[in-house]
């Protein structure tokens, strides 16, 4: 019997009930986007996100606006963690009791403010109202996109011993108001892929601790994380423990992602995008963080479940 109070456990699980064709469903549950085949050449990427007042964002201490934007940019967050180009999204949505025609209106505006930033219209959707006056509100995005072309979307289950591990901006710190605010990396991830093969990525979302694990299960790999390379931000360096805010607040929606070392070499050449090289990827099926001091501890995910 399957324990449904682990994300990753259930997705797994999920995973295992599948019978999709692959060739017509090439990328199924557990990556930041599944695909589908709708022509011999053509293919769309799909994905999906509900974010909830009171969990992925607080309306007593943000704005409607600031809430439909975070809603539609998590879903371009992924978009970049597979390296696609994002195309439309459609918007389902719960709204409190008295909830009325200006809100929604302060809503649609922050999620077309994200869409608009990559041309990602929003085309359509559906509104609905909780009957009690408990109930908070809701926002469910789905996005479409399509594969870039120069680059094969990428998957989470790519990363090969040897690789160098990468993240792009800095760590730690959403609490302070990052999550609300972020700049999907879709183009700094069509900008990656354009000039190098990578073999593996997503994005930041539930910590880099816990991320970082879902490629290396999924790969089948193991991971050494410097401390010390670490692009900790400056709110997270503020915190009690800046090395744990870096390693476990998640909502950073940067892109965390492995290729060969000669490639990272090449990308590092371009010095067009702010990227830093925390790692590599290892054939001993562990994580293992060298702290500052260079004493090698396990590296436990400790980041944000879910469920």
């Amino acid at each position: 019997m399957v324990k449904l109070m682990n994300e990753d456990n259930i997705t797994r699980w999920f995973a295992a009930q599948s019978k999709m064709d692959a060739a017509r469903f090439p990328i199924g549950i557990g990556d930041d986007m599944a695909q589908a085949t709708i022509a011999p050449s053509e293919s769309v990427l799909m994905t999906t996100d509900m974010l909830l007042d009171g969990s992925h964002f607080d309306l007593s201490a943000c704005s409607l606006e600031q809430a439909g934007y975070k809603a539609m940019a998590a879903s371009l967050s992924d978009c970049a963690a597979m390296a696609s180009v994002p195309v439309c999204a459609v918007c389902a949505v719960g709204l409190p009791m008295g909830f009325g025609a200006e809100q929604l209106k302060e809503l649609y505006a922050g999620l077309v403010r994200a869409g608009r930033l990559f041309g990602c219209e929003l085309i359509g959707g559906d509104i609905t109202k909780w009957r009690n006056d408990t109930e908070r509100l809701a926002i469910c995005v789905t996005m479409l996109s399509v594969p870039s072309g120069h680059h094969p979307p990428v998957r989470r289950n790519g990363a090969k011993a040897g690789d160098v591990i990468c993240v792009t901006g800095t760590l730690g710190g959403s609490l302070a108001g990052k999550h609300l605010s972020f700049v999907p990396r879709v183009q700094e991830a069509l900008e990656i892929t354009k000039a190098v093969r990578v073999h593996a990525m997503m994005d930041i979302t539930d910590g880099l601790s816990t991320d970082l694990n879902r490629i290396c299960m999924q790969s089948g790999v193991g991971a050494v994380v410097e401390a010390a390379a670490l692009p900790v931000c400056a709110a997270a360096r503020s915190a009690d423990d800046p090395l744990a805010a870096a390693l476990n607040d998640g909502e950073d929606f940067e892109l965390l992602f492995t290729l060969a070392p000669t490639a990272c070499e090449k990308l590092a050449a371009l010095k067009t995008i702010p990227i830093t090289r925390i790692g590599r990827i290892t054939a001993e099926k562990k994580m293992i963080l060298h702290r500052p001091d260079g004493v090698p501890i396990p590296l436990e995910p400790k980041g944000y479940d879910h469920l």
